[in-house]
């Protein structure tokens, strides 16, 4: 599975209909509004690489009121959940 991460900046009046729009585009898992540089941060799984292309260039970023997305690809995730097995397996890290 490749998660990417997207950053979008989008036009202000339009945030909720955007966000209920890239929400039901396949391969988005969530989207977030949020404080700061960007306006909305969406999550995108799929399984190939190439299959980002068709989600991000040719679905979300065509989505009325998106001005400009930003993306970052996920090496590999980490989590409060993840560290505690880890430990409970006594692995040191």
């Amino acid at each position: 599975m490749i998660t990417a991460i997207v950053m979008i900046d989008a036009d202000p009046s339009r945030i909720p209909e955007i966000c209920a729009e890239v929400a039901e585009v396949p391969g988005v898992s969530e989207v977030y509004s949020v404080t700061g540089e960007v306006d909305l941060v969406a999550m995108v799984r799929v399984r190939e690489h190439d299959q980002l292309a068709e989600v991000i260039a040719d679905r979300l970023s065509k989505v009325e009121g998106v001005v400009r997305t930003q993306t970052y690809i996920a090496f590999r995730a980490y989590s409060q959940q993840d560290l505690d097995q880890a430990f409970d397996l006594g692995l040191d890290g």
